[in-house]
């Protein structure tokens, strides 16, 4: 009698892998540091912490599955109507949400490569064909060539900005151009999940942009500057007919009830928060300067990591991080990111940086 097999989706086969950080470890005596998965390292604030515990008295309870009382206060916080917000368990799932709603069998999603290692994965997974751009100069989007590749079959463009392993942004007058291109009918994602570590002045006011083009989406996260990568709640900005498409693609309850809680208290807490993100920030202008002093040629990250642009050396690199008790973020032989983390974790990255530079040129 032959075994009988389970038939599974051949898009599996064609499915690349996400890789998570890898935990934190370090030789005896020496303090081990995660700085590979861009993780806040600040705890929750006391006001959040409370109110989650608070909550949690109540999880034998299904969540509020309109998230509403979140849902109140962000549109008030961004001043769109309600009806333009859709959540879902980080902004990754939402994005899911928004293949799921635009794409059938075989049409194509364009971004840039290498960016957030989950696009082609969500776009495989529903059917679609990845179409991967090359990153331009100084690892950044090159806007016309995405433009260049959108074809008929086209139904999304992802614009990462700042881009998630290098840390770049698009400009708005780039933007701007590039969106005049784009047919009114494919969907443009602006992709925000670090924005609150943008200084850059000439950066787009995303929100703005998606006023005046009913074709565009903005994706945020409270997994970032906020502080909740445990408890998984994103959003997306839509004009009303994509982000009821959204709301119509999202797995019921898919935001729980203690993220709901904490997003709402985070945002009411947000000028504590936003002095948090001044401080991290100034942590990563000082650990850039301080490479740059060395000699690296880094592109300018407007985000909460340092990308270093290594291609074969990757490994060896992240090899020596780990050595020194540092777990960075290696990916294939393009590069590796490191995290602005702790003061003592990042002066134990330039300490091992400069080490390596050093080595290299030796």
């Amino acid at each position: 009698m032959s075994e009988d097999v389970v038939t599974l989706r051949s898009a599996l086969a064609k499915l690349p892998a996400y890789t998570p950080g890898k935990p934190a470890s370090a030789p005896p005596g020496v303090t081990a540091y995660k700085i590979s998965s861009n993780e806040n390292p600040f705890p929750p604030l006391p006001s959040v912490l409370d109110a989650v515990q608070a909550a949690a008295g109540e999880m034998n309870r299904y969540p509020d599955m309109g998230v509403t009382e979140l849902t109140a206060t962000l549109a008030a916080r961004l001043d769109v109507p309600p009806d333009r917000l859709a959540f879902g368990p980080g902004s990754v799932g939402v994005l899911g949400q928004l293949i799921a709603a635009t794409c059938d069998a075989g049409d194509e999603v364009v971004f840039a490569w290498r960016s957030f290692e989950a696009y082609p994965i969500l776009v495989t997974l529903a059917g679609a064909v990845p179409v991967q751009v090359p990153l331009g100069p100084g690892d950044r989007h090159d806007l016309e060539a995405m433009a260049d590749a959108i074809t008929e079959r086209t139904r999304l463009v992802l614009v990462c900005t700042p881009n998630n392993p290098t840390g770049t942004t698009v400009t708005d007058a780039e933007l701007e151009l590039f969106l005049e291109r784009v047919p009114r009918d494919v969907v443009v994602v602006i992709d925000e999940a670090y924005l609150e570590f943008v200084t850059a002045p000439d950066a787009p006011d995303a929100v703005a942009v998606h006023r005046s083009r009913p074709n565009v989406v903005v994706l945020r996260t409270f997994s970032k500057a906020y502080g909740l990568a445990g408890l998984r709640v994103g959003y997306a900005v839509a004009h009303e007919p994509v982000a009821l498409a959204l709301r119509q693609a999202a797995i019921p309850f898919g935001v729980n009830s203690l993220a709901q809680v904490a997003a709402v208290a985070s945002l009411t807490a947000s000028d504590e928060l936003k002095v948090r993100v001044k401080e991290l920030v100034a942590e990563r202008e000082r650990v850039l300067a301080a490479l740059a002093e060395q000699g690296w040629e880094l592109s300018d990250s407007q985000a909460n990591f340092v990308w270093f642009g290594l291609g074969e050396d990757t490994a060896a690199f992240a090899a020596a991080c780990q050595d020194a008790g540092l777990t960075v973020r290696p990916y294939g032989t393009d590069g590796a990111r490191a995290t602005i983390a702790e003061r003592e974790a990042n002066d134990r990255l330039i300490e091992v940086a400069g080490s390596f530079l050093a080595a290299r040129r030796a």
